[in-house]
């Protein structure tokens, strides 16, 4: 409830001063989560890619989800709430926190210290109910705000790709832990 306030202010003070509930400039965007996340995981269970989750969708977009049941996956797009300012600072980093990985910068990994902590995922549509999805892959915490759904399709799928060196040898050990 006291984040629900929190929001509702926010949002509040925004279109007050905006006239507009979103506004965009060249120096500032200002979004409104669509929904927030409900999860039991905590810590590194949401990486956990069986993991079951329930994205609940405010009632005034509810409508927007007509038709979404007939995909199988989408992309989920969040705002990493948990994440300090000075995160936003760091601009290279060691994948995976690893340090016989080589510093690369953060646009190069999938690392979540960001300049906007902008988390994006390709989930699992299990189930739809009203406002309520629940999905499978999520790897967002409990009360994450989602700022957007888009439908996984093929146009999203990419035969001929390259990855870093780094990138092949951490999943190779992760393929190897997996098949252990």
């Amino acid at each position: 409830m006291e984040r629900e306030v929190i929001l509702l202010v926010s949002e509040l003070i925004i279109c007050f001063i905006f006239k507009e509930c979103w506004e965009m400039s060249l120096e500032k965007i200002f979004l409104e989560p669509i929904g927030f996340v409900q999860t039991k995981a905590v810590g590194y269970e949401i990486r956990d890619k069986n993991i079951v989750s329930k994205i609940v969708i405010r009632e005034k977009y509810t409508e927007a989800l007509n038709g979404i049941e007939e995909f199988s996956h989408l992309f989920v797009l969040f705002w990493l709430h948990e994440m300090s300012i000075n995160d936003g600072r760091v601009m290279k980093v060691h994948p995976r926190g690893r340090n016989d990985m080589p510093l690369v910068g953060v646009f190069a990994t999938r690392s979540p210290h960001r300049p906007n902590p902008i988390g994006l995922t390709r989930v699992r549509l299990l189930e739809i109910e009203g406002n309520v999805l629940t999905v499978q892959g999520l790897d967002a915490y409990h009360d994450t705000p989602v700022l957007d759904l888009k439908p996984f399709d093929s146009w999203d799928t990419t035969e001929n790709f390259k990855v870093a060196d780094w990138w092949i040898k951490l999943e190779k050990e992760r393929l190897n832990k997996k098949y252990r």
